[in-house]
Order: structure tokens, then C-alpha cells, then sequence
């Protein structure tokens, strides 16, 4: 697997997205080593100052006002990681701890902190060899940093701690790294700060989701288009001369991405004409492109946040090497980066919310369009697709309140030194949930959609949506018929879109979504 390489600037989202889910071993380079050793011999010279200077010869905090003597600053570090790596709760996921150690370690890089290159080059190594911290569920207020779980992380550079080795066992820090080679650092001045005082983990957590979204979008074209298709909805809508005359970016692409997918639809082809009496679908068909855009565009205005925020060196005090002094600032406050993982949030409970009245749509013999009630075999005794929509609209529920923001939310902490917080590491974890969420809502159209298609035979449907029809069938997901255990087709559905199966189906006939 290729080497990420970590230098002094903005480290890339696909480098995040290598480390994080693909396990890409990291190394620091020659410019990253350089600046590194620049900002530490300006933490030595102010060490070696009578004059105290946070971060590297006080106390943290609301304990800044004591001057700790020379003798005691190793002591000051480890009891700085071990009071700091209190989280609780249920073990963080491997990729978003090792996203935010490539984060933490991409600000190490800048020459912003003023650790050593020894340390950065162990948190390096732990990437390297996979050995990941464990992180637990609470413990970040989202200012001063994700403090805990970065605390956590920084325990395991200190060789104390549980950790999981490549394999995912579950084992001590000094054992995993003895048996990768490598051996534990004594913390220096300054390094215990500069380790855990970073938004981090809501970072990495934006980018995978910025990761995730922009798939799902593609798959929610997807599922739209079949649902068209299938409910014998008209194409017209999505010309783009339409879209010309509201020009949002994300509307656009998605009106000309199911374009693309009707393309050559007998279904579409079979009522498209004077004899057609359907003048206007419904909301949820006619206006996918605005709910869909809108969305497109609400993502990429968090991928703008999160490329700032990957350019930035974020710790307090901070090292300006130049002028060899540090400084104090209000850089670890996670607000920008909370206020778009919210953002999200609210806009992926509003995509899955137009896939589920999709869905309903199917299952209404009132507005189906002369397919079966609920999909079934032999209504009243086949119960069909009902709970399936049961399920999605469960989830559904659950993303509203997931759409709740934490970024509004502050609990003073530090004895009102730390008296405004961002949430932002509450918000990250919850827009995971609903990415997940929305990657079921998704899949459950799409086993939907392609059970209606197939009633629509002898009527055919466009080489794109077909391909998915076909996906679905060869993977397990079961065509009309009497009823069956459907858990186990939702869940293949589920693992066919979450690992990006069905939009490689459609790029194989038609090229790349947008």
C-alpha cells in the first residue's frame, strides 16, 4: 500500500479517507521533520527562561497561574495525558481514531507546536504499524480540543493504555508497541498540550462523512430515478433549460444526472406523448433535484470548511518560529466545524425523508399507478414490501431528531476558565448515525423501485436503472413474489450501496454521476 506522505501543508481529504478506512501507512517528510526541529528549539529556549510561558513551564488551564519548576514539567505532561484520557462509554470506531491521529499529526508537521520529532515520528508509526488507542464515546466538549479522545491517543505514545494492533486484538500500548519495535516517549515540555489540544476528531470525522455524503448523493439520484421510472412519473422536469433558470450548482447536476439515468427508458418512452394525462407527479418525484441539489450544495459548503480547517495548525499556545515566540489564541474552538456537521445532519434526515415518501408512494394502490397493493404476491395474505417501509420510516424518525443541533448546546467546564463550548465532537458522532440511516433509507428505495420495475414487464427499463435491477437480483435481493425473511435482502441492499457496488453498476453503462 502507497505511503501518505505528511509535510507542513493542507494535508488532502482522499489522503484522510487512505489512513482513516484504507489503513495507508504515513511518513513525515523532509520540509515536515524541518519545521518540526525549528519550532522545538524555540520551546527549549523559552524552557529555559525564567519567565513562565503557558503551555511550557505553567500549569494548563485554570491552573495556568503556577509556574512549574524545571524538575517537575516531565511529570506535568504525563499527569496532563492521564488526567485528560478520561472518556466513558462505547469504543470509538478504528477509522476515526486513526483520522484523528493523521490530523493531529498533520498540525505536529506545520512546526506550530513545538514537539519533538521523535514523538511525531512514533505517532507516525502507530499509523504505520495499526496500532490504534482506544477511544471511548464521551469525554469532548469540542473546545480546547477533542481533549479526550486525543488524550487517549497520546496515553498510547506514552506506552500506557489499551490499544488494538493490526489485527483488531485487543492488547496494552507497551505490548503493541514492543512487539512492532518501536519504543515509548518521555514527554517533554509543551508535547503533552500540543498532543490533545486539537478539533481533530470532529475533523476527521467531517471528512468521512463529506466522503460518505457525496456517494449517497449519487445513490439518491439513483433511487429517484428508478422510483420515476416505476410510478410511470414524466422526465420533462429534469430538462435543463428548467434548471438554467434557477441556477443552483447542485440542482443542475442532479437534474442532468437523472437525465442520464432515464435515458432510453421504455417505461418513460411508454407514456411520454399527447395521450399522457399525467401533467405534474408529485412533490417528491417532481422536485428531487431541489432536494437533492440542495443538499449537494449544503456539502459542498462543509467540504469548504473542512479544507480550511485541514490548512490550519490548531493548538494553543501555538509556535511562531519566526519570530521565536508562542503565543496564546482561541484556535482550538471547534464552532466552524460544528456548525457544518450540523448542517449535514439537517440535510441528510431531509434526503432520507423524500427516499422514504418515495417509497410510500409504491405501496399505495391509490397512487401507484396499477401496481399491486404494498408490492405483494397475493395482497392479504402477502403483506409485500409494508414493513420494509416500516423500517425506513423508523429511521427516518430517528435522523429528525439526530438533525437536532449540538452546536447550540454549551456547558461550562475548567472552573469557568473554558465558559463556551462547540459541541462539535456531539455533533460529529451523531451525523455518523445518520449517514448510516440514510444508507438504509436509500437501499430500501432501491429494493423497492427495482420490485416495481419488474412488475412494469413486459415495459422495460433504462440500461442504467436495469443494470441496478439486475445487481440487486444477482446479490440476493429477491424479485416479486410470495413473502420471505426480508431482514437479510435489506441488509445486502444496505452493503451493496454502502460499499459502492450499485453506482459502479451504473457508471459501467453510463459513465460517472456527477
Amino acid at each position: 500500500m502507497e505511503n501518505v506522505t505528511v509535510g507542513t501543508g493542507a494535508i488532502s481529504f482522499d489522503d484522510v479517507v487512505a489512513v482513516a478506512r484504507g489503513g495507508a501507512p504515513v511518513v513525515l517528510s523532509d520540509d515536515a521533520l524541518a519545521a518540526i526541529d525549528k519550532a522545538r528549539a524555540v520551546i527549549e529556549d523559552l524552557a529555559a527562561s525564567p519567565t513562565p510561558h503557558y503551555g511550557v513551564s505553567t500549569g494548563f488551564g485554570a491552573l495556568a497561574t503556577r509556574h512549574i519548576a524545571p524538575e517537575l514539567r516531565a511529570q506535568l505532561q504525563r499527569s496532563l495525558v492521564r488526567s485528560h484520557a478520561a472518556g466513558s462509554g462505547p469504543e470509538v470506531e478504528r477509522e476515526v481514531v486513526r483520522g484523528l491521529m493523521l490530523l493531529r499529526l498533520s498540525t505536529l508537521a506545520t512546526g506550530r507546536t513545538g514537539v519533538r520529532r521523535e514523538t511525531a515520528e512514533l505517532l507516525a508509526a502507530l499509523l504505520t504499524h495499526g496500532i490504534t488507542p482506544v477511544v471511548h464515546e464521551y469525554g469532548s466538549l469540542g473546545c480546547s480540543g477533542d481533549l479526550a479522545p486525543l488524550a487517549h491517543c497520546a496515553l498510547a505514545l506514552m506506552g500506557e493504555g489499551p490499544v488494538r494492533n493490526a489485527a483488531g486484538e485487543l492488547t496494552d500500548a507497551a505490548t503493541a508497541l514492543a512487539a512492532a519495535g518501536l519504543a515509548p516517549v518521555e514527554l517533554h515540555e509543551k508535547e503533552g498540550l500540543a498532543l490533545i489540544n486539537g478539533t481533530d476528531g470532529m475533523l476527521g470525522m467531517l471528512v468521512l462523512a463529506i466522503n460518505d455524503l457525496t456517494e449517497l448523493l449519487k445513490i439518491a439520484d439513483i433511487s429517484a430515478a428508478m422510483s420515476v421510472e416505476g410510478q410511470l412519473g414524466t422526465d420533462r422536469v429534469f430538462a435543463p433549460e428548467l434548471q438554467a433558470i434557477r441556477p443552483h450548482p447542485g440542482q443542475a447536476a442532479s437534474a442532468a444526472n437523472l437525465t442520464a439515468l432515464l435515458r432510453d427508458s421504455g417505461v418513460v418512452a411508454s407514456h411520454r406523448g399527447p395521450d399522457c394525462n399525467r401533467v405534474q407527479d408529485a412533490y417528491s418525484l417532481r422536485c428531487s433535484p431541489q432536494v437533492h441539489g440542495g443538499v449537494r450544495d449544503t456539502v459542498a459548503h462543509a467540504a469548504s470548511v473542512a479544507a480550511r480547517e485541514l490548512a490550519s495548525a490548531v493548538d494553543n499556545p501555538v509556535v511562531l518560529a519566526d519570530e521565536g515566540r508562542v503565543e496564546s489564541n482561541g484556535n482550538f474552538h471547534g464552532a466552524p466545524v460544528a456548525y457544518v456537521l450540523d448542517f449535514l445532519a439537517i440535510v441528510t434526515a431531509d434526503l432520507a425523508s423524500i427516499s422514504e415518501r418515495r417509497t410510500d408512494r409504491f405501496l399505495d394502490k391509490a397512487r401507484n399507478h396499477g401496481l399491486p397493493p404494498f408490492l405483494a404476491d397475493d395482497p392479504g395474505v402477502d403483506s409485500g414490501l409494508m414493513i420494509a417501509q416500516y423500517t425506513q420510516a423508523a429511521i427516518v424518525s430517528e435522523l429528525k431528531r439526530l438533525a437536532n443541533p449540538a452546536s447550540v448546546d454549551s456547558i461550562p467546564s475548567s472552573a469557568m476558565q473554558e465558559d463556551h463550548v462547540s459541541m462539535g465532537w456531539s455533533s460529529a458522532r451523531k451525523l455518523r448515525k445518520a449517514v448510516d440511516g440514510l444508507t438504509r433509507v436509500l437501499a430500501i428505495e432501491l429494493m423497492t423501485a427495482a420490485r416495481a420495475l419488474n412488475l412494469r414487464a413486459p415495459l422495460t427499463p433504462s440500461p442504467a436503472t436495469g443494470a441496478v435491477v439486475d445487481l440487486l437480483r444477482e446479490a440476493g435481493v429477491g424479485g416479486p413474489g410470495t413473502d420471505r425473511f426480508l431482514a437479510p435482502e435489506i441488509e445486502t441492499a444496505y452493503q451493496l450501496v454502502a460499499d459502492r457496488s450499485v453506482t459502479a453498476a451504473v457508471a459501467n453503462v453510463i459513465g460517472e454521476l456527477a
